[in-house]
């Protein structure tokens, strides 16, 4: 029997924040908060396992604390007897059960969500997601009327409203407001990143395991060796584990690539924060405090804040922005097939290889690992948007739709025409060895472009450069690219061309590069 409430409060797998604004709206002495694990979920793409477990360990860890602070919390596990399968079915259900009025909730993370919810009958009554610092409203705001939206000048307006590392006068600290050029150091020879710090599973999170091991053994992905933090104090301990051993040297090295070595100098918080675990702006403060207090130089302190309140916020509100139509777009009109190996980590391409293969064991990789080699690749190759968009939401832990979409279709596949970055983030295999050690140990041979043995990435990136004249040539950005293609001999051309002609021949064919 459960006990009637007139109001209800939803709890989605991302909104893990006591601070939650539809929290605020409601009391814990008469007002019940649902909170449901559901097939529709956890299977519209085929999630890494380590992220199921992340989201469903974290939200009963979490409904467990809610009850220690008093509130009455209805969870659903998912295979409890009539689970509905689908947030709207338990929403429906629950409120027949309890007699509820209202339904408060949060803003979701991702429009397809959101949309079933606002087309649903039921008396909802919507907050603003507040862990954000720059509302969609205020994004809007900002954006209208521009001709061109920039992360930049969006970062540098964050930093004066939310100050944070000013000078004196109002500027930037430092006399300049990005560091970036000091950011893309390639890592020294026997430099090692601090340990990584791993968290025992507890029964809850062995329950969890236990239970996607039986439900979802057709996602791609390693379950083993699951150590994420579940809970906010494990969190914590990650985040203060980084501010001690990482983030000194994370602006230096934040580019860089290494044999066996995933995560180096980053922070591995990303999935902790994107489902509510820790703070913005504590963060924020964190870091700058680090600063001014001397453990941290000013390029590491800019470069991490910018990843916060720069490209976070900003593609946040470039997704609310834009959406439904953001989805839909292929500036390029790339329509290839995903390749296997995205699926299989198993190509002869050893960057490939390492960046898939850790994904798919850890559900993690850094942002160069996904934008200038999975991302770099699926962009050369033409991989239709959607397909690589769908596999970096289904891969990595800390991937929503509202972050990764930007990301994967904007910046990475530049399929918005250049809305959210000025330029494509293309390069051959040149930018991966300088920036990485992979190239050492790769059955390819970084030196050379047309021949059998040439690595993949310089043909490739030739082509792209040529197939695209039309739509990239008037990119200021890339005008020194194209006086290089303009003259190489004509031969030369031919030859890349062709090399660029059999590698997709051999993708449309099926094969492994």
């Amino acid at each position: 029997m459960v006990a009637r409430s007139s109001r209800l409060g939803l709890v989605l797998g991302d909104q893990l924040s006591f601070d939650l604004a539809s929290l605020a709206a409601l009391d814990p002495a008469r007002d019940t908060l649902l909170m449901a694990e559901v097939q529709a979920e956890a299977s519209y793409v085929p999630h890494h396992p380590q992220k199921i477990v992340l989201i469903f360990s974290a939200m009963r860890h979490f409904a467990q604390a809610l009850r220690e602070r008093g509130w009455r919390v209805q969870y659903v596990e998912l295979e409890e007897p009539g689970n509905t399968g689908t947030i709207v079915g338990e929403l429906r259900r629950w409120q027949q059960a309890l007699g509820c009025d209202e339904i408060h909730l949060t803003e979701c993370g991702e429009w397809r969500l959101e949309q079933a919810l606002r087309e649903a009958e039921l008396p909802l009554v919507w907050h603003p997601d507040t862990r954000f610092l720059c509302s969609r409203g205020a994004f809007a705001r900002w954006a209208q009327g521009r001709t061109q939206l920039r992360m930049e000048h969006f970062y540098r307006g964050m930093r004066k409203r939310c100050g944070l590392l000013l000078a004196a006068d109002g500027g930037p600290a430092g006399g300049a407001w990005n560091f970036d050029s000091d950011n893309r150091k390639a890592l020294p020879r026997g430099l090692r990143g601090p340990f990584a710090l791993q968290f025992a599973v507890d029964d809850i999170t062995a329950a969890v395991i236990s239970l996607v091991s039986r439900r979802f053994t057709d996602h791609y992905g390693a379950l083993e060796g699951f150590s994420y933090p579940v809970t906010h104090a494990q969190a914590e301990q990650l985040w203060q584990h980084f501010l001690d051993f990482g983030l000194a040297a994370f602006g230096d090295y934040q580019d860089a690539m290494a044999e066996d070595q995933p995560y180096l100098f980053h922070a591995r918080i990303s999935a902790a924060l994107n489902i509510g675990l820790l703070d913005v702006r504590r963060l924020c403060q964190d870091v700058e405090h680090a600063w001014r207090d001397g453990r941290v130089p000013l390029n590491a302190a800019e470069g991490f804040i910018r990843q916060l309140i720069g490209w976070r916020e900003y593609v946040h509100g470039i997704y609310w922005l834009r959406m439904p139509e953001y989805a839909t777009l292929n500036h390029l009109g790339s329509q290839r097939a995903l390749p296997d190996f995205y699926w299989t980590g198993r190509t002869r391409m050893r960057c490939m290889a390492q960046a898939i293969g850790q994904t798919l064991r850890l559900g993690y990789a850094h942002h160069i690992q996904r934008l200038m080699v999975t991302g770099n690749f699926a962009l050369l190759a033409g991989v239709l948007p959607a397909a690589i968009c769908e596999w970096y939401l289904a891969v990595y832990l800390d991937a929503f739709d509202w972050v990764e979409l930007p990301n994967t279709l904007g910046m990475v596949m530049h399929a918005d025409g250049g809305f959210l970055g000025s330029k494509p983030y293309c390069a051959s295999g040149r930018y991966i060895q300088r920036m990485s050690d992979h190239c050492k140990a790769c059955a390819y041979d970084v030196r050379q472009v047309t021949e059998e043995q040439a690595c993949p990435f310089n043909a490739l990136y030739w082509h792209f450069v040529i197939r695209h004249r039309q739509q990239l040539a008037g990119n200021p950005r890339l005008h020194l690219v194209y006086r290089s293609l303009d003259g190489m001999p004509a031969a030369r051309r031919e030859a890349v061309w062709a090399r660029g002609e059999q590698l997709l021949a051999q993708l449309d064919a099926g094969a492994a590069l």
